[in-house]
């Protein structure tokens, strides 16, 4: 039973692997660069509100803690 199921799943995988319908590199590389270049604009805005998130998690720590 269980060989049939793991054969199963194996066929399976190997037609999804050869299956063009899935992502390709292409398109990954693409939303990558998009999302690096999204992050590099608001640099500075990210890095602010990480800041500030992280300062009113300390200080709630603080406060927890004291």
């Amino acid at each position: 039973m269980s060989t049939a199921v793991w054969y199963s799943c194996k066929k399976a995988a190997k037609k999804f692997g050869r299956s063009e319908d899935g992502l390709g590199t292409l398109e990954v590389i693409l939303i990558i660069a998009v999302v690096i270049i999204i992050a590099l604009l608001f640099k500075d805005w990210i890095i602010e509100l990480i800041n500030n998130l992280m300062g009113k998690a300390d200080d709630q720590a603080n406060t927890i803690f004291e």
